[in-house]
């Protein structure tokens, strides 16, 4: 089958389009897909780079998204069935492929009526904003909410997400995307790489700070995401790095930054609690039901470009959601 290969831990500069990889086979408890839209995503950079723990050694097919049609079962798969189309993570890789394979009891049935490439960010990207807005971030009506990265796939999700719950959204990224926040129902829109992001934080909240912050740009932005939230009450979440680690210390939580700091990564939601993900996948359902999340719009990519992808979403050029096209 085709496939991207990952040949080293350099980046996505070393992604290999073959088309001699075998096709997987589906164990007990896993399912075969062939797929038809994978997603793009932070941690398939991370595992390009070597920076995700216990991510997957080169040389591997790479991705961790895909959506697509049921072809064969492995051992004990009661549902599931072949015909079935379905999205998934795995992260061991895999989605940059014409095939792959997913556990059975992971594979969640894409909506009625929707491509599949509309359904990616459904196990990934969108959980992860609910998550970071509800049960990890308590958000409350009338709080105001700083969204760090607004623009990317979690963000625009997470933006929608924190108006229907009531809150004021302060959205951050870089000027060429402000229009599309606005469009989206962002209360204020401000630059990501403002110098002084949690002084213009301050003064649109009465000098309060932000009762909650989603934080995924890391590096230099930690620090302003963590000076823009409310003191003693307000809380961060961080969900990713996008921009590289950051350092902060003991001391700074005592003298500096007095807040809740939250880490937030679903994969380890999906394991140490269970009951949480269950919680906010049937909620992420309720939302989809009643028209408060719409399918995705990705903007695709055939499979042979996929390296270039990654290229623009490490240097956060890109606008929503990308998806590759085996």
């Amino acid at each position: 089958m085709r496939a991207l290969q990952q040949t080293s831990l350099n980046g996505p500069q070393d992604l290999r389009l073959i088309t001699d990889a075998p096709v997987p086979s589906p164990g007990p408890g896993e399912v075969l897909i062939r797929v038809t839209a994978a997603g793009v995503n932070f941690v398939d950079i991370q595992q390009s780079t070597g920076t995700f723990p216990g991510g997957p050694q080169p040389p591997y097919v790479a991705g961790v998204e895909g959506a697509g049609e049921i072809v064969a079962v492995g051992a004990g798969v009661t549902g599931p069935a072949p015909g079935d189309h379905v999205i998934g993570a795995g992260m061991t890789g895999g989605a940059f492929a014409e095939f792959m394979v997913l556990p059975a009891a992971a594979a969640v049935p894409v909506p009625t009526g929707w491509a599949d490439e509309q359904a990616l960010g459904l196990v990934v990207s969108w959980p992860t904003a609910l998550a970071a807005l509800r049960p990890l971030g308590r958000i409350e009506p009338g709080e105001t909410v700083l969204i760090q990265a607004a623009a990317g796939g979690t963000g625009q999700v997470a933006l929608r997400l924190a108006k229907h719950y009531g809150a004021t959204v302060i959205a951050a990224a870089s000027p060429g995307k402000h229009d599309l926040l606005r469009s989206l129902g962002a209360d204020h829109v401000v630059d990501s790489r403002s110098a002084d992001l949690a002084g213009e934080v301050k003064q649109l909240t009465g000098g309060a700070g932000a009762d909650l912050v989603l934080e995924s740009a890391g590096g230099p932005a930690l620090e302003s995401s963590l000076a823009s939230a409310r003191r003693v009450t307000g809380r961060v979440v961080v969900h990713g790095l996008s921009g590289g680690e950051a350092t902060i210390t003991n001391w700074d939580l005592v003298y500096k930054h007095q807040i809740h700091l939250i880490g937030l990564n679903i994969g380890t939601v999906i394991q140490a609690t269970p009951e949480i993900f269950g919680e906010v996948m049937g909620e992420l359902f309720g939302l989809l039901a009643a028209g408060v999340l719409a399918p995705a719009a990705p903007t695709v990519h055939p499979l042979a470009d996929g390296p270039k992808a990654l290229a623009e979403l490490a240097a956060r050029a890109t606008v929503g959601k990308l998806a590759l096209i085996p």
